[in-house]
């Protein structure tokens, strides 16, 4: 099964909305066949591994990273091509949550006659499988998209000097890896702030997989016609989260020049909600979102508990001078005992960058990890 969880992780960014899937089959402790899913849309792993057998998978065993699918989507059920191919055994590392399969793959090959056996839900590799696609879990659970925060800190915990500068903090190959990430994303979001501050450009470079929406909240509607992400936006689509209070003019305008707008109901204290915004992302099918600030916005996204991983790169410089440019700007206070805590932290040394990256525990997640 590790075998297949590493086959499936081939898949990132190239198969969602689907979960990656990794699939190997084994005959006398021999590998015959394995495969994952490579495209949206394409064959899912059990077919790609029954396809690069060596021999005949007639009664070998199949482990499969996920549940096998038993119903028709862009492609046939995976059940019906274990069925077919004569397999007499299918490990599953975890169950899918997707409503039309949920226990029903797993139910029709025992009907068939076919052994099936589950690792159990707290083991490492039912765990692990989950973690590869945590994104998709949380996408069929709310409905709303995985979202990871990134930023750049400075070591006494800036992401910019008072004057609001802020490149570059993180070294190039800090660098290269966030836009590797990019490329991996069906969004970036940053806030109206960040994006006057910067004047980004949002896009991956070179590019990924993926083409990220760039997505600006900005309640005024306040982006200029001239901005990198305006001037763009017939060749990498923006998005722009405004309230209904925005300028009717500002709103053609940029309407006119390519931006697409989605007018939303902002909070007693003229915010948007987050919450709100990955709704909107959710229904456009979007199942993995990158976070990247600027204070405030973070701040929003944290205390509305809407952020599910950070990947944090800290430079070994110190800004010194007034407090200012937190990481998250929020409007919480609370007791050493209830801040968050993250979990499966990983850190990576990146020249004399420190990659640290970790998830955060969210009501959504109903399963240990």
């Amino acid at each position: 099964m590790r075998l297949a969880l590493a086959e499936a992780a081939r898949g990132q960014g190239l198969v969602e909305p689907n979960p990656m899937v990794g699939a190997v089959i084994i005959r006398h402790n021999q590998v015959i066949g394995i495969g994952h899913h490579s495209a949206y849309g394409g064959d899912h792993a059990e077919v790609a591994a029954l396809k690069h057998c060596s021999e005949t998978p007639s009664g070998a065993t199949i482990h499969v990273t996920l549940e096998p699918c038993s119903h028709f989507g862009k492609t046939p059920p995976c059940v019906d091509a274990i069925l077919k191919a004569g397999l007499r055994r299918v490990v599953v590392a975890t169950h899918d949550p997707f409503p039309d399969v949920n226990g029903n793959g797993i139910r029709r090959l025992q009907e068939a006659g076919i052994v099936v056996e589950t690792w159990p839900e707290t083991s490492d590799i039912a765990l692990d499988s989950v973690r590869l696609n945590l994104p998709f879990f949380k996408k069929v659970k709310t409905g709303r998209p995985f979202v990871i925060a990134k930023w750049a800190m400075s070591l006494d915990g800036r992401i910019a000097l008072p004057s609001g500068d802020s490149r570059w903090i993180s070294n190039p190959k800090s660098r290269s890896i966030v836009h590797q990430i990019r490329g991996r994303v069906d969004a970036i979001i940053v806030g109206i702030g960040t994006a006057l501050a910067d004047n980004p450009s949002l896009t991956a470079r070179p590019p990924g997989p993926r083409t990220p929406v760039r997505v600006v909240i900005d309640p005024n509607a306040e982006l200029p016609l001239d901005h990198h992400l305006v001037q763009s936006s017939n060749l990498y689509p923006t998005w722009l989260f405004c309230s209904h209070s925005a300028s009717r003019t500002r709103f053609q305008n940029l309407r006119d020049h390519g931006c697409q707008l989605f007018e939303i109901e902002p909070d007693p204290s003229g915010t948007i909600s987050p919450n709100k915004v990955l709704d909107q992302l959710g229904s456009a099918g979007m199942t993995n979102v990158l976070l990247e600030g600027g204070s405030r916005l973070l701040g929003r996204f944290f205390d509305d508990q809407a952020i599910d991983e950070v990947q944090v790169f800290i430079a070994p410089v110190l800004f010194g001078g007034p407090a200012s440019f937190p990481p998250i700007q929020g409007r919480q206070t609370l007791p050493m005992e209830m801040v968050t805590r993250l979990s499966h932290i990983k850190r990576t040394q990146i020249d004399d960058d420190t990659l640290i990256t970790g998830l955060l525990r969210q009501p959504w997640i109903d399963f240990p990890l």
